[in-house]
C-alpha cells in the first residue's frame, strides 16, 4: 500500500506561476520510463492523492481529468516529488495498459532501442507467466519444476558466463542474458522483486559515498 507521509503538501507548490495550473510528469516506477505530462490544480492534486489514482486538470474540457477514467488504462500513484522551484510534480506510477491513446507504452512512443527499462519489462513478463502459466511457455516450465531446479540454473549460467568471459568469448553478452533472466526467475519464485535488489545496491553506494566523504 502507497504511504503519502512523505508526499509534498499542496500548499509548499507554487500554484502562482502557472495561474492555479502546475505541470506533472509522469514516470513508470517500475522502468522509470517517462509516460507523458500532464497538468494539475490543487483540486486534481488533491484527488490523486485520496484516490490513489492520478487526475490531472484537462485544459480543453476545462474540468478535472481521471487517466483512464474511459480506457480502463489508470495510474495508480507509487510516489510523487516536488522540484526545486515548487513549480513541477514529479508523479511515479505503476501503470495499467498502455498510457498513451494511441495505444503506445508513452505519449512519447514506444522503446525502438533496449534500455535499462527492458530489465523491468522482463520481470513484468516473467510474473505474469508466473501467475497465468502457458503449456509452450519455459518461463513457466521453469516455476513447475521448483526453486530447487531454478537455483541450480542459475548456478549453471553463471559458470557459463564465467567461462565465456575467462575464453573471451564473443557469447559473453548472451551467456550474460541468460544469467540476468534465469535470475530474475530466481527472485520472482522466492517473492523477491527486482527493485528490493536494487535497493540493497543503492544503500551500499550511498554508504560507499559516505565513507569516501
Amino acid at each position: 500500500m502507497t504511504t503519502t507521509e512523505n508526499f509534498p503538501n499542496a500548499s509548499q507548490v507554487d500554484w502562482d506561476k502557472g495561474d492555479g495550473l502546475v505541470p506533472a510528469i509522469i514516470q513508470d516506477a517500475r522502468s522509470l520510463r517517462v509516460l507523458m505530462l500532464g497538468y494539475v490544480n490543487q483540486e486534481s492534486l488533491q484527488k490523486t492523492i485520496e484516490t490513489g489514482l492520478v487526475t490531472f486538470f484537462s485544459r480543453s474540457k476545462q474540468r478535472l481529468w481521471q487517466k483512464g477514467e474511459t480506457s480502463g488504462h489508470v495510474l495508480h500513484l507509487r510516489d510523487m516529488k516536488l522540484d526545486c522551484d515548487n513549480d513541477t510534480l514529479l508523479f511515479l506510477v505503476e501503470p495499467i495498459g498502455p498510457t498513451c491513446h494511441n495505444g503506445t507504452t508513452t505519449c512519447f512512443g514506444d522503446d525502438a532501442n533496449s534500455s535499462l527499462a527492458t530489465l523491468a519489462d522482463l520481470e513484468s513478463t516473467i510474473k505474469l507467466r508466473h501467475k497465468n502459466p502457458t503449456p509452450d511457455s519455459y518461463t513457466a516450465k521453469l516455476f513447475a519444476a521448483g526453486i530447487t531446479r531454478i537455483a541450480q540454473k542459475v548456478g549453471e549460467e553463471g559458470v557459463e558466463t564465467a567461462l565465456a568471459a575467462a575464453t573471451q568469448s564473443p557469447t559473453l553478452a548472451s551467456e550474460s542474458a541468460d544469467l540476468i533472466y534465469h535470475l530474475l526467475v530466481l527472485l520472482e519464485a522466492s517473492g523477491t522483486a527486482l527493485i528490493d535488489v536494487l535497493k540493497v545496491l543503492g544503500e551500499r553506494a550511498q554508504i560507499k559515498k559516505t565513507n569516501i566523504q
